[in-house]
């Protein structure tokens, strides 16, 4: 039973994949904290880049190292989507209005879309297991 939950939760470890290249290049743990969801690096995939900073970001997670910085923040619950936080991209150090949503014909993928002003990028994540 706590497997069949788990399996329809955004919580748990996800696989960012670069758009470009369709590689994995980090996996976030999406956790709850009180009734908020945050979202943390816990692995950069590419061995040569667990050593980077981010440079571009503003100010506490500036020249901080990417592996382990919690890039998603203050998400909660509306409906079957959680929204209302913030994700940051390390590449750049921007910061964006943030919703997720399990994809509805599988739940194995993850829908993070970012937001800024009007405009918006979706991207999709895979479940690790």
């Amino acid at each position: 039973m706590s497997f069949n939950s788990q399996a329809q939760s955004v919580l748990g470890k996800w696989k960012t994949v670069n758009e470009e290249t369709g590689l994995s290049t980090s996996i976030i743990e999406i956790y709850k904290v009180g009734d908020e969801l945050n979202g943390k690096v816990v692995r950069i995939l590419n061995e040569d880049d667990r050593d980077r900073v981010c440079t571009k970001c503003e100010g506490e997670l500036k020249d901080k190292p990417i592996e382990g910085m919690v890039v998603m923040t203050g998400l909660e619950k509306t409906g079957d989507e959680y929204e209302g936080g913030t994700v940051t991209d390390p590449k750049t150090g921007k910061v964006y209005r943030c919703k997720i949503w399990l994809d509805e014909d599988n739940p194995e993928k993850l829908k993070v879309r970012g937001y800024i002003s009007f405009f918006y990028r979706t991207q999709t994540w895979l479940r690790a297991n």
